[in-house]
């Protein structure tokens, strides 16, 4: 049997989980303090919600959203532009074989939220549900 094999498609091990929790701590300290030499990264308040990782532990995607969900473009672009600075800061607090390569995406689980309250309170909708019980 192939190594880790029981892990195959059954979601991220716990080491994952552990490293991207390890990692969106760091981000998120990182950026709260303005530790990035970038104005415009610093003026833009960001909250890292999740970091999921490759099983390798290589690939770090930060799922990240400005504050007041505005400047989405802008806040992704400042990211990418200190990539670099940000692993660094990343690899000097947590103890890996690899420093991970960072990739920066909106999180979406707000917009999703907002629309599954905005359904929930339609008429029609409380109605049907109203009616299931």
């Amino acid at each position: 049997m192939a190594k880790n094999a029981h892990h195959s498609g059954s979601g991220p091990s716990q080491r994952q989980l552990r490293v991207g929790e390890l990692i969106r701590r760091t981000l998120s300290e990182v950026l709260a303090r303005g530790e990035v030499h970038d104005p415009e990264l610093n003026r833009l308040s960001i909250t890292v919600a999740e970091v999921r990782t490759s099983p390798d532990l290589r690939v770090a995607t930060a799922y990240v959203m400005p504050l007041g969900g505005e400047h989405r473009k802008e806040a992704i672009a400042a990211l990418a532009r200190n990539r670099a600075e940000l692993r660094r800061a990343v690899s000097r607090a947590v103890t890996l074989k690899f420093s991970p390569e960072l990739r920066f995406v909106i999180d979406e689980t707000f917009d999703r939220m907002d629309e599954t309250r905005r359904l929930f309170s339609r008429e029609d909708v409380r109605r049907d549900i109203e009616q299931e019980d």
